[in-house]
């Protein structure tokens, strides 16, 4: 019994380190996936990509809501921060949303919190100066996602809901 001892042991120690680092890492290595995934059918990294209605053919965002008009921007803040201007929209209900490489949600305004206007930020590292009159959100790590979510109550709106959405933009700080 005793020769088991110490090689059981052993085996529950790596088994423990294993599990947290894999937990610890997941949300990294899924965003890392996602990101890539959304700026190579966006056109690559900083650009603004509107994506049709959901259906059962078209998914671009995990489970995506069909009642959702979703634009989406892969970012990369690694050469300098990155502009995220968001316009209304005649919808009753939008909201930019930010995430950054661990998932983690770093930045959420809607049309409410936006009081009809336009929500203008600068996604930066720490210690990237931001211009001055922007809103810095500050993230951890050079990569992650802002998605815009505008709900589309009538189908028969979205024409005039697409069009106002894609006067938004995501793009690097010149």
């Amino acid at each position: 019994m005793r020769r088991w001892a110490l090689p059981v042991l052993l085996g529950a120690i790596v088994a423990l380190v294993g599990y947290n680092v894999a937990l610890m890492q997941y949300p990294r290595v899924l965003m890392g996936f996602a990101t890539g995934r959304l700026a190579k059918a966006g056109g690559g990294y900083n650009t603004l990509f509107a994506t049709p209605l959901a259906d059962d053919k078209r998914r671009q965002i995990v489970r995506p809501s069909p009642d959702l008009a979703y634009s989406s921007c892969a970012f990369d803040v690694s050469n300098g921060p990155v502009l995220v201007d968001a316009e209304p929209v005649p919808a009753p209900y939008w909201s930019l949303s930010v995430f950054d490489a661990q998932t983690d949600v770093a930045y959420v305004r809607n049309n409410l919190d936006a009081n009809g206007q336009p929500i203008r930020i600068a996604i930066a590292l720490a210690g990237q100066p931001v211009p001055d009159g922007m809103q810095a959100v500050r993230v951890n790590a050079a990569t992650g996602v802002a998605l815009i979510r505008i709900l589309v109550d009538d189908r028969n709106q979205f024409g005039a809901i697409d069009a106002a959405r894609r006067t938004s933009s995501c793009k690097p700080l010149s």
